[in-house]
C-alpha cells in the first residue's frame, strides 16, 4: 500500500506536474503559441528575420493575387458578355475611352 504522506508521493506529484508543464511548453512552442514560464506568465516567440521575409513575400504575393482575380473578372466579363464581340472589346481596349469603344455611338442610334 502507498504512503500517500510520505515523501515519495509527494515527490512524484511534482515530478508529474513539471513533465506535464515541459510536454505542454513542448507543444505550444512547435505550434507558435506563446509559451508559459514557471510564474504563469507568457514570453512571446520572436520572429527571425527569415519569418518576417517571409512574411512580406506572403503579403507580396497576397497582393499580386488580389490583382490577378480583379484582371480575371475583367476577362471573364469580356468572354461572356453578349452585347459585344470580343475583337470589339479588343478595339475598344486599344482605343481606350473609359473601356467603351469609340463608335459606340453610331451603333445605338442605329
Amino acid at each position: 500500500m502507498m504512503d500517500w504522506g510520505g515523501p515519495s508521493f509527494v515527490i512524484s506529484i511534482i515530478a508529474v506536474s513539471y513533465g506535464a508543464w515541459l510536454i505542454n511548453n513542448w507543444i505550444r512552442a512547435k505550434h507558435g503559441y506563446e509559451l508559459e514560464d514557471e510564474w504563469g506568465g507568457k514570453s512571446k516567440r520572436q520572429d527571425s528575420a527569415e519569418t518576417e521575409k517571409l512574411r512580406k513575400e506572403n503579403r507580396e504575393l497576397h497582393g499580386k493575387l488580389d490583382e490577378m482575380q480583379d484582371r480575371m473578372i475583367v476577362l471573364e466579363k469580356i468572354v461572356t458578355d453578349r452585347g459585344y464581340s470580343l475583337s470589339e472589346e479588343i478595339e475598344a481596349l486599344r482605343d481606350k475611352d473609359n473601356g467603351v469603344p469609340l463608335d459606340m455611338e453610331s451603333k445605338e442610334q442605329a
